[in-house]
Protein backbone atom coordinates (compact mmCIF):
# COMPACT_ATOMS: atom_id res chain seq x y z
CA UNK A 1 0.00 0.00 0.00
CA UNK A 2 1.38 4.09 -0.85
CA UNK A 3 1.04 6.60 1.09
CA UNK A 4 -0.79 9.90 -1.07
CA UNK A 5 -0.84 13.14 -0.91
CA UNK A 6 -4.00 15.12 -2.92
CA UNK A 7 -3.71 18.14 -3.70
CA UNK A 8 -6.48 20.24 -5.56
CA UNK A 9 -8.89 17.97 -3.68
CA UNK A 10 -11.66 20.42 -3.78
CA UNK A 11 -11.44 20.46 -7.42
CA UNK A 12 -12.98 18.92 -10.87
CA UNK A 13 -10.96 15.77 -11.26
CA UNK A 14 -10.06 15.36 -8.05
CA UNK A 15 -12.81 12.67 -7.31
CA UNK A 16 -11.82 10.64 -9.96
CA UNK A 17 -8.10 10.78 -8.32
CA UNK A 18 -9.17 9.72 -5.00
CA UNK A 19 -11.61 6.81 -6.58
CA UNK A 20 -8.39 5.81 -8.40
CA UNK A 21 -5.83 5.64 -5.22
CA UNK A 22 -8.89 3.74 -3.14
CA UNK A 23 -9.85 1.38 -6.25
CA UNK A 24 -6.20 -0.02 -6.11
CA UNK A 25 -5.48 -0.47 -2.49
CA UNK A 26 -3.83 2.73 -1.61
CA UNK A 27 -3.99 5.19 1.32
CA UNK A 28 -5.12 8.75 1.06
CA UNK A 29 -2.72 10.65 3.79
CA UNK A 30 -3.21 13.91 3.57
CA UNK A 31 -5.36 17.05 1.06
CA UNK A 32 -4.49 20.05 0.16
CA UNK A 33 -7.04 22.97 -1.63
CA UNK A 34 -7.54 26.69 -0.67
CA UNK A 35 -11.17 26.33 -0.71
CA UNK A 36 -12.69 24.24 2.74
CA UNK A 37 -15.71 22.33 0.16
CA UNK A 38 -13.73 19.14 0.97
CA UNK A 39 -15.99 16.87 2.25
CA UNK A 40 -15.91 14.86 -0.40
CA UNK A 41 -12.91 13.32 1.64
CA UNK A 42 -15.41 11.43 4.28
CA UNK A 43 -16.56 9.01 1.37
CA UNK A 44 -12.68 7.70 1.51
CA UNK A 45 -11.93 8.40 5.56
CA UNK A 46 -12.37 10.43 8.54
CA UNK A 47 -8.63 9.97 8.62
CA UNK A 48 -7.40 12.56 6.35
CA UNK A 49 -5.37 15.13 7.30
CA UNK A 50 -6.87 18.26 5.19
CA UNK A 51 -4.46 21.46 4.93
CA UNK A 52 -6.30 25.27 3.35
CA UNK A 53 -2.64 26.50 3.95
CA UNK A 54 0.02 25.16 1.83
CA UNK A 55 2.82 25.99 3.96
CA UNK A 56 1.35 23.63 6.96
CA UNK A 57 0.71 21.22 4.51
CA UNK A 58 3.96 21.34 2.91
CA UNK A 59 4.94 21.02 6.77
CA UNK A 60 3.65 17.62 6.97
CA UNK A 61 4.66 16.22 4.32
CA UNK A 62 8.05 16.73 5.39
CA UNK A 63 7.73 14.94 8.60
CA UNK A 64 5.19 12.10 7.44
CA UNK A 65 5.59 9.10 4.85
CA UNK A 66 4.40 10.06 1.34
CA UNK A 67 5.08 7.85 -1.59
CA UNK A 68 3.00 9.95 -4.60
CA UNK A 69 1.65 13.38 -4.75
CA UNK A 70 -1.93 13.07 -7.11
CA UNK A 71 -1.81 16.69 -8.71
CA UNK A 72 -5.22 18.32 -9.64
CA UNK A 73 -4.62 21.59 -9.03
CA UNK A 74 -5.13 24.51 -12.14
CA UNK A 75 -2.35 24.31 -14.83
CA UNK A 76 -0.10 27.69 -13.69
CA UNK A 77 0.29 25.36 -10.10
CA UNK A 78 1.80 21.92 -11.53
CA UNK A 79 4.99 23.02 -12.02
CA UNK A 80 5.34 24.40 -8.27
CA UNK A 81 3.56 21.47 -7.18
CA UNK A 82 5.52 18.61 -8.91
CA UNK A 83 8.49 20.52 -7.86
CA UNK A 84 7.55 19.80 -4.42
CA UNK A 85 6.27 16.40 -4.73
CA UNK A 86 9.93 15.78 -5.65
CA UNK A 87 12.07 18.03 -3.25
CA UNK A 88 10.08 15.83 -0.90
CA UNK A 89 11.12 12.30 -2.31
CA UNK A 90 7.24 11.67 -3.83
CA UNK A 91 6.99 10.54 -7.22
CA UNK A 92 3.83 12.90 -8.79
CA UNK A 93 0.81 11.93 -10.50
CA UNK A 94 -0.32 14.82 -12.46
CA UNK A 95 -3.16 16.14 -14.89
CA UNK A 96 -2.42 17.71 -18.28
CA UNK A 97 -0.98 19.85 -18.97
CA UNK A 98 1.94 19.15 -16.81
CA UNK A 99 3.50 21.63 -17.46
CA UNK A 100 3.63 24.83 -19.02
CA UNK A 101 6.58 25.58 -20.77
CA UNK A 102 9.95 23.69 -21.87
CA UNK A 103 12.46 25.49 -19.42
CA UNK A 104 9.64 23.99 -16.81
CA UNK A 105 10.13 20.44 -18.01
CA UNK A 106 13.83 20.63 -17.90
CA UNK A 107 13.96 21.59 -15.02
CA UNK A 108 11.43 18.90 -13.63
CA UNK A 109 13.64 16.03 -15.78
CA UNK A 110 17.07 17.19 -14.24
CA UNK A 111 15.13 16.90 -10.53
CA UNK A 112 13.74 13.43 -11.16
CA UNK A 113 17.68 12.28 -11.76
CA UNK A 114 18.65 14.09 -8.44
CA UNK A 115 15.75 12.64 -6.33
CA UNK A 116 15.42 9.31 -8.09
CA UNK A 117 11.95 10.09 -8.10
CA UNK A 118 9.63 10.29 -11.35
CA UNK A 119 6.93 12.56 -12.40
CA UNK A 120 4.04 10.28 -14.30
CA UNK A 121 1.48 12.37 -16.85
CA UNK A 122 -2.48 11.26 -17.22
CA UNK A 123 -2.77 10.75 -20.53
CA UNK A 124 -6.63 10.25 -20.67
CA UNK A 125 -6.83 10.99 -24.34
CA UNK A 126 -5.43 7.73 -25.53
CA UNK A 127 -8.95 5.71 -25.34
CA UNK A 128 -10.69 9.01 -27.20
CA UNK A 129 -12.19 7.43 -30.15
CA UNK A 130 -10.61 10.46 -32.64
CA UNK A 131 -7.23 9.95 -31.25
CA UNK A 132 -7.39 6.12 -31.61
CA UNK A 133 -8.82 5.61 -35.29
CA UNK A 134 -6.24 8.34 -35.57
CA UNK A 135 -3.24 6.48 -34.75
CA UNK A 136 -4.83 3.33 -36.87
CA UNK A 137 -4.90 5.51 -39.54
CA UNK A 138 -1.12 6.08 -39.13
CA UNK A 139 -0.45 2.78 -38.36
CA UNK A 140 -1.98 1.26 -41.70
CA UNK A 141 -0.18 3.58 -43.62
CA UNK A 142 1.99 1.89 -46.16
CA UNK A 143 4.43 5.07 -45.89
CA UNK A 144 6.44 5.78 -42.53
CA UNK A 145 6.53 9.34 -42.87
CA UNK A 146 6.44 12.45 -40.66
CA UNK A 147 2.74 13.77 -39.87
CA UNK A 148 1.65 17.37 -38.83
CA UNK A 149 -0.92 16.93 -36.62
CA UNK A 150 -3.10 20.15 -35.45
CA UNK A 151 -4.65 18.71 -32.31
CA UNK A 152 -7.12 21.37 -30.76
CA UNK A 153 -8.54 19.69 -27.29
CA UNK A 154 -11.77 21.21 -25.97
CA UNK A 155 -13.03 20.63 -22.52
CA UNK A 156 -16.71 22.08 -21.73
CA UNK A 157 -16.50 23.85 -18.33
CA UNK A 158 -18.87 26.56 -17.28
CA UNK A 159 -17.48 30.55 -17.09
CA UNK A 160 -15.99 30.09 -13.20
CA UNK A 161 -13.15 27.85 -15.18
CA UNK A 162 -12.08 31.15 -16.97
CA UNK A 163 -11.63 33.16 -13.79
CA UNK A 164 -8.46 33.69 -11.61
Amino acid sequence: MKNFAILGVGGYIAPRHLQAIKDTGNKIVCAHDPFDSVGILDRYSQDIAYFKDFEKFESFIESNQIDYFSICTPNYLHFDHIRCALRNNCHAICEKPLVLTLKEVEYLQNLEQKTGKKVFNILQLRTHPSLIKLKEKIDTTPFKEKYQIDLTYITSRGPWYFET
